[in-house]
């Protein structure tokens, strides 16, 4: 009985990416077979996404990877060596993604509400800081040569470099590239598919914020945070469309 209820939870309905719809993650086809024990057993089948309904998912995406809805109008994933590599750099992306528009938000907030006083995000790279900018970007391209190198090896033969270089006791879990335990997973979260597929929707979404961030200064000259209050000031006046015809 905890076997088939186990079975069954799979078929718990999660929310799809950009269509907002239900896509089950897997569905379960109620075959009953007959055994020596006489227990009824279910049959689980994977269910591909659809990103657009009523668009077939290409063949090579079977709905097994997490935030899988079949979207690859480039034809990216095709080849299952690159596909392992584009989903690390996906999550790696999306993790960025989300610190950065963390760091290009609040910061303003805070300021705006007095309780910092720091400069806009495309205002930051101006600051004065300990090095220069040419001795900051060497610095920064030797360390994440390095950490990519490492990330790249253990794509390619996972297990291989999955401890930790400082902190010996810790390591990776096993077959979870991308993951990271120990010092990086102080809370000690587990990557469970429900959470793998909330941090690939939040990082999707960063991704686009992020974007829709460059934009808005490069139209507007100023921060996220105070178009936003000039929309709440007048929101029938300051919209997009607005914003473009003056």
């Amino acid at each position: 009985m905890a076997a088939i209820i186990t079975q069954a939870s799979l078929a718990i309905p999660r929310p799809c990416f950009l269509t907002g719809s239900s896509g089950k993650l897997a569905r379960v086809a109620a075959i009953p077979t007959t055994t020596a024990s006489s227990t009824t057993s279910f049959k689980v089948e994977a269910k591909k996404g659809e990103w657009l309904p009523g668009l077939a998912s290409p063949g090579y995406l079977n709905g097994s990877l997490p935030g899988d809805n079949g979207f690859d109008p480039l034809g990216l994933a095709e080849d299952p060596e690159n596909l392992r590599w584009y989903v690390q750099a996906e999550l790696v992306n999306g993790r960025w993604a989300m610190l950065g528009v963390a760091g290009m938000l609040l910061p303003e907030v805070f300021t705006k509400i007095g309780i910092l006083n720091t400069p806009q995000w495309f205002d930051a790279g101006k600051a004065e800081y300990f090095a220069s900018s040419s001795t900051l970007f060497v610095i920064e391209f030797i360390l994440f040569h390095y950490v990519e190198i490492r990330r790249w090896q253990d794509i390619k033969n996972p297990g291989s470099v999955n401890q930790d270089p400082i902190f010996k006791s810790y390591s990776l879990p096993p077959n979870e590239v991308g993951y990271p335990g120990g010092i990086f997973n102080p809370l000690s979260f587990a990557p469970t598919l429900e959470a793998k597929e909330k941090e690939l929707a939040n990082g999707r979404l960063a991704m686009l914020a992020f974007l829709g961030f460059v934009i808005q200064h490069n139209v507007t000259g100023k921060g996220p945070f105070e178009n936003l209050l000039e929309h709440i000031s007048d929101p029938w006046h300051n919209t997009i469309i607005h914003t473009f015809i003056r």
